[in-house]
């Protein structure tokens, strides 16, 4: 993922087109707050430098969220203490106005204060948030396949510190700058969270930075079976797993000095097994693990105990099974009509139970016609065919550089315009790669098995990949 390093999407929460929306999906992922703190079901924990030193404290955290309308209203509770005993209340109220750009696919948002207060005692000692004034401003891109968001925000908190053995009060200025970035879609949701913080006080100023993550992923895991006399081998399972972690890297003359803390909490996992697949003509097949992992989350669903993987996809089972695969929800079903259903190409047939998934997927601008008017769904699906499909699922075929570009492979004469941009993302994304002579061989039939282990590829993409490019590729730069 080269050209995706410098890459900043993300913001606080989700809001999908109006009639194309993932669901059963992953909660949105996101930091609790602009504290760098980590928390699962049970606990959670952040780091206060306001002392000069840093100090943990733990505790219950609240977060709830409301919608209403073009608002969303956000509100965080927090009840913790220290190792020592030292006390840590605070309740922040966020509202953002919220604005869907129709026909863009795309979701803005700003968000501010609207209430606020926090008591730190430590020891006989208090500090008293007297004033927060915060901005936020997201994006959201809307993705058939995935969304991305990208946020920046800024803000400043004002403290009195009342120091009962001195008998004087200060005030201490904490200046916040920060971004957010991050994706959703139905394999996981990953959101990163960069904050530096200057501390002024009376003794001199300190600086920390703090990044915090929280993602959520299903991960597909095959469970062996281990008796020999049963019906079947073993079988898969989806592994559905969240964490936290986060580090704040310090600087505090006055203080603590320099230093670095990393903090970390995990969710219980949640497991789904998954129906067992019993083809008997895969054995020894180089994609048999990606057909039964297909088979077994319902992407393919085959009635015969044979898959028959060197015959040709078919364009229509192709489409629908990527779809399936990003677990996209269809267009709604047109109210009865005494006026019977027109099927928007001439050879396919409303009556069909999967024909929403191609009229859903040609209303995002995921396929199309081979003409105007036909389809031809039992036509076999093209390795650039197949390519364009999901690039554009992903929505990044404009990732692709200016048009002129070539690609690497030595046939790219015999790629279509259409699909260019196409096949250069797919490429750069490890998607796809040529053949031993660095051929790309667009035209080229897709047999089953082939279609079944690009799709793979591509549930790894959404499983792994963007999580590592929104987390791993952050923290470890």
């Amino acid at each position: 993922m080269k050209f995706f390093k410098k890459a900043s999407m993300f913001f606080l929460f989700s809001i999908f087109i109006a009639t194309l929306t993932l669901h059963t999906s992953p909660a949105s992922a996101g930091p609790v707050d602009v504290n760098g703190g980590v928390m699962n079901e049970y606990e959670y924990k952040e780091l206060f430098f306001l002392t000069g030193y840093p100090i943990q404290f733990s505790g219950k955290a609240v977060v709830t969220e409301k919608e209403n309308k073009n608002t969303l209203t956000r509100t965080n509770r927090f009840t913790l203490t220290s190792a020592n005993g030292d006390k840590l209340t605070r309740s922040v109220n966020y509202t953002a106005n919220v604005s869907d750009h129709a026909g863009k696919g795309q979701t803005t948002a700003q968000f501010e204060v609207k209430s606020y207060s926090e008591k730190v005692t430590i020891g006989k000692n208090t500090y008293t948030l007297e004033d927060y004034q915060y901005s936020e401003g997201t994006v959201s891109d809307n993705q058939p396949a995935s969304s991305y968001y990208s946020g920046n925000m800024v803000g400043r908190k004002i403290y009195k510190f009342k120091d009962t053995t001195a008998k004087k009060e200060e005030i201490i200025t904490v200046h916040l700058n920060g971004r957010s970035m991050g994706y959703k879609n139905f394999w996981g949701a990953t959101e990163t969270q960069l904050m530096d913080s200057e501390i002024v006080t009376p003794r001199g100023s300190a600086f920390v930075t703090s990044k915090a993550s929280d993602s959520k992923s299903r991960v597909l895991v095959y469970e062996p079976f281990d008796p020999s006399l049963s019906s079947f081998t073993g079988g898969h399972s989806v592994v559905s797993s969240s964490d936290m972690v986060s580090e704040y890297e310090y600087n505090i003359p006055f203080g603590a000095g320099k230093g670095k803390v990393e903090l970390q909490k995990k969710n219980t996992p949640k497991i789904e097994r998954l129906i067992v697949p019993k083809f008997r003509d895969l054995d020894r097949h180089q994609a048999k693990d990606a057909i039964q992992k297909l088979y077994s989350l319902g992407i393919f669903d085959e009635k015969s105990q044979f898959f028959s993987p060197n015959t040709p996809m078919k364009r229509y089972q192709y489409t629908v099974g990527i779809l399936k695969a990003v677990d996209l929800r269809v267009l709604e079903e047109p109210k009865k009509s005494k006026v019977p259903r027109v099927p928007i190409f001439k050879d396919l047939s409303t009556k069909d139970p999967d024909y929403m998934y191609i009229e859903s997927a040609v209303e995002q601008g995921i396929i199309t016609g081979v003409t105007p008017d036909l389809f031809q769904p039992d036509s076999p699906v093209t390795r650039v065919q197949a390519v364009a499909i999901l690039v554009r699922a992903l929505g990044m075929e404009g990732r692709a550089p200016s048009p002129g570009f070539k690609t690497h492979y030595v046939d790219d004469h015999k790629i279509s315009g259409w699909a260019k941009d196409s096949v250069y993302v797919a490429t750069e994304l490890g998607l796809i790669q040529g053949n031993e002579f660095n051929r790309f061989n667009p035209q080229q039939q897709l047999t089953r098995a082939q279609a079944a282990l690009i799709t793979s590829r591509f549930l790894d993409f959404l499983e792994n990949d963007l999580k590592q490019n929104y987390r791993d590729d952050i923290f470890f730069q």
